[in-house]
């Protein structure tokens, strides 16, 4: 059944499938656009501990300090890796790649996290991941399937699957203490890569890039990452992963409806598949 740790997670995905549709409307490079969600989303969580009085717990920082560093980097590449693959192709075949990530979560979670996978569960996920492929177009006749999109939506995977990894080994700090670490890291982490691959280039600042990347920031980044990671230790394996693939839904639907990306019937069918997926896999717990 749903729990609070489980509709934070919901909340989240389904804020995280608006992100190519809103990036599509930002002028500057991806490598940018991470950065600044990195710096923006932990000032704001930042911020937000300030204001609620809340102390930042420098003991488990310090605790933990290992796993942090790993996780944030991670999650910086996951970033660069799905944006790019988004602008070289579309959001659809980024987000189908960058979803291999819970089938290989799936199949390691016996070991690595010591979860029975039971064969309703698997069912769900060989079902969900069914729809994705579905709903990329990359089975349609006319599809043309950029093989770089493709290669650095692979890439965000692997940094996904070491992301959720490497939060499961984290222990006694909070979501809040957590998160803004990750998020600082990972803008340290793109940093480097984002000042060599704009020497020379003029970057041009218009009012609704900078508007958008603050929304992205604040609500895509520090909100919905405060949901994220304060959930996904709470939940197994199996959920996150299930669950998750809401996210490529909304990704898909309003790429199509908004940005009018192609979508077929057959991906439309896909939608559907991957939704009651998600919802078989609540009911059958």
């Amino acid at each position: 059944m749903m729990n609070t740790y489980k509709l934070k997670y919901i909340s989240a995905v389904i804020i995280y499938g608006t992100i190519g549709y809103i990036l599509h409307f930002v002028n500057l490079p991806s490598e940018i656009v991470v950065l600044c969600r990195g710096v923006i989303g932990s000032l704001f969580i930042y911020l937000y501990l300030r204001v609620t009085k809340r102390n930042i717990d420098l003991v488990a920082i310090i605790n933990n300090i290992k796993y942090l560093i790993i996780s944030g980097v991670a999650l910086g590449l996951n970033w660069v890796f799905l944006f790019a693959s988004y602008r070289v192709g579309t959001v659809a075949v980024g987000s189908l790649c960058n979803y291999m990530a819970p089938i290989i979560l799936i199949a390691l979670s016996p070991v690595l996290f010591k979860e029975k996978i039971t064969f309703k569960k698997l069912l769900c996920v060989i079902g969900a991941f069914i729809g994705i492929i579905f709903v990329s177009g990359i089975l349609e006749t006319n599809s043309n399937v950029n093989g770089y999109g493709v290669l650095l939506g692979l890439l965000a995977a692997a940094a996904f699957v070491l992301i959720i990894i490497f939060n499961r080994k984290l222990k006694n700090i909070s979501a809040y203490d957590k998160v803004v670490v990750q998020l600082a890291i990972s803008a340290l982490t793109v940093l480097p890569y984002a000042i060599i691959n704009n020497i020379g280039n003029t970057i041009v600042l218009d009012l609704k890039s900078v508007v958008l990347v603050i929304m992205l920031g604040v609500i895509h980044t520090g909100v919905a990452y405060c949901f994220y990671f304060g959930s996904i230790n709470d939940i197994p394996v199996q959920a996150v992963a299930i669950l998750g693939y809401i996210e490529p839904v909304l990704s898909v639907l309003s790429s199509a409806l908004l940005l009018n990306e192609p979508i077929s019937f057959i991906g439309i069918i896909g939608a559907i598949l991957i939704l009651l997926s998600a919802c078989f896999s609540e009911i059958i717990e």
